[in-house]
């Protein structure tokens, strides 16, 4: 069962392991409060970064990601100067793209990414900017059958879903899971 949003909650941080079911609690949550969903993932670098760096083959993994500027982004969220444009990220095309999420003022903002509760230095300053954060967990096999097919329905064979989610989606489940007991509240999803 997810919990209420507790009053005065400016950012409400939902994490949890690739599959888990982030993206839909996060979205139910926001239509039900009227905002938007700045999710991690617009802070993927795009590929053309990503093969500079030698990490596309690791792609989700916490270093593929801009948290400096997903923190920097959050901040000027939370200081409720002006309206905020956020980055997306777009599966048809497996890229982030810049300036797509109006962020308003005022009011409740949903984010929802893996690595929210990351203890590394890099990540601390996500955190520091989060109101409350929830946890999602969900059975991991579950977890790892919507994983293969949503990697199916974005362009990979069964067989290279099932191996991308063996050798990356799990490991940086596995860095997800160890940060839970950071968490505000832990939700038990039933499916």
């Amino acid at each position: 069962m997810i919990p209420e949003v507790p009053p005065g909650v400016r950012l409400l941080g939902i994490t949890g392991a690739p599959g888990v079911g982030k993206t839909t609690v996060a979205a139910s949550l926001a239509l039900d409060l009227g905002s938007p969903v700045v999710p991690m993932d617009g802070f993927h670098y795009a590929d053309v970064e990503l093969v500079r760096r030698g990490l596309r083959d690791r792609k989700g993994a916490p270093e593929t990601f801009d948290a400096e500027g997903y923190a920097a982004l959050l901040a000027r969220v939370r200081a409720e100067e002006a309206d905020v444009v956020a980055p997306m990220f777009e599966r048809d095309l497996e890229q982030p793209i810049a300036g797509a999420i109006a962020v308003p003022a005022t009011g409740t903002v949903v984010t929802e990414g893996n690595y929210l509760l990351l203890d590394a230095a890099r990540w601390r300053g996500v955190r520091a900017q989060l109101d409350v954060v929830w946890h999602l967990h969900v059975d991991d096999d579950v977890r790892r059958e919507r994983l293969v097919a949503r990697h199916v329905e974005f362009g990979k064979t069964p067989d290279e879903a099932r191996a991308w989610v063996t050798r990356v989606d799990e490991a940086n489940a596995r860095l997800v899971e160890a940060a839970a007991d950071r968490a505000d509240v832990v939700v038990e999803l039933t499916t």
